[in-house]
């Protein structure tokens, strides 16, 4: 069983919908179990993502016994559930998405993946603090957590493994939400540079390694003198401690009593694709 959480409007849906029209291409059943948006809705996007196939179900439900008794049916190849949070149980009698029914969805859909050799993939909400939302079993309970990052105002998404029982979790997938849809960035190095101008003052190219994956990361810079009594030194996307203490040596190197306002940078896109900051050598 799988959890994909992310931002609302970031593209979970989306990229489910990729996910079950790939796996319907290898003539298997796949359903699709949405408890927030409507048939209609999700029938435009998919017409839209050029995602429809004869071999994908859909069903708007939000009991979760109903989702049980229909995937013990039908037997899919896959079951999506869009989201583990709109669901309830008939048993308990809390609204959707507190703990005690997040918690008990969970172990019913956990319980027919293992019955009924039916792989699951659930999305999940997050708190404003980027947390899965609902009770921390949950992240225990599945099998593999990823997230699905980025900013809505810009293109490119990543889906960062967190939690993997049975592989490694150094891996990301790098996309750019298109009209058509999400599209896979084989080499995210070479779209992230190739608009920076050449022999630019202020601007290097560093390697950076990111899970397996070696990626380029341009880094900026730029220095100048101020009159206040505190010069302002801000880094972004880089461990504040090293950056000070590469001012410091700077300053001593050039003998330099000057106060100048230091800004150092990472491009905002390339910083998301950092799961930590740049760390000094």
């Amino acid at each position: 069983m799988v959890l994909i959480g992310g931002e609302p409007g970031i593209g979970k849906s989306t990229l489910l919908l990729h996910l079950l029209a790939s796996i319907a291409d290898e003539k298997r059943k796949v359903l699709y179990v949405s408890g927030e948006e409507s048939s209609r809705q999700i029938k435009m996007r998919a017409r839209r993502l050029d995602a429809i196939h004869p071999m994908e179900f859909l069903a708007t439900e939000n009991g979760v016994e109903n989702i049980v008794a229909m995937a013990t049916t039908m037997k899919p190849g896959l079951l999506a559930v869009d989201s583990i949070q709109t669901l309830t149980c008939s048993e308990i009698s809390s609204s959707p998405g507190s703990v005690t029914q997040v918690r008990e969805s969970a172990y019913r859909l956990l319980e027919l993946a293992k019955k009924e050799n039916i792989p699951v993939v659930l999305v999940g909400h997050v708190t404003k603090d980027g947390a899965i939302a609902g009770p921390k079993v949950l992240e225990h309970m599945v099998d593999t957590v990823l997230y699905f990052e980025g900013d809505r105002s810009h293109a490119f998404r990543i889906l960062r493994t967190v939690k993997n029982r049975f592989g490694s979790t150094n891996e990301i997938g790098v996309f750019e939400m298109k009209e058509e849809g999400l599209v896979q960035v084989k080499n995210p190095s070479e779209i992230f540079l190739a608009e920076r101008p050449l022999d630019e003052p202020g601007s290097v190219v560093l390697p950076s390694v990111e899970g397996t994956r070696p990626i380029l990361v341009e880094v900026q810079a730029l220095v100048s003198p101020t009159n206040l009594g505190t010069a302002r030194r801000t880094a972004i996307g880089a461990d504040p401690r090293g950056f000070h203490c590469s001012v410091l040596c700077w300053k001593r190197r050039r003998d330099s009593t000057c106060m100048a306002m230091i800004y150092f940078s990472i491009l905002q896109e390339e910083c998301a694709l950092m799961n930590q900051p740049l760390t000094w050598g």
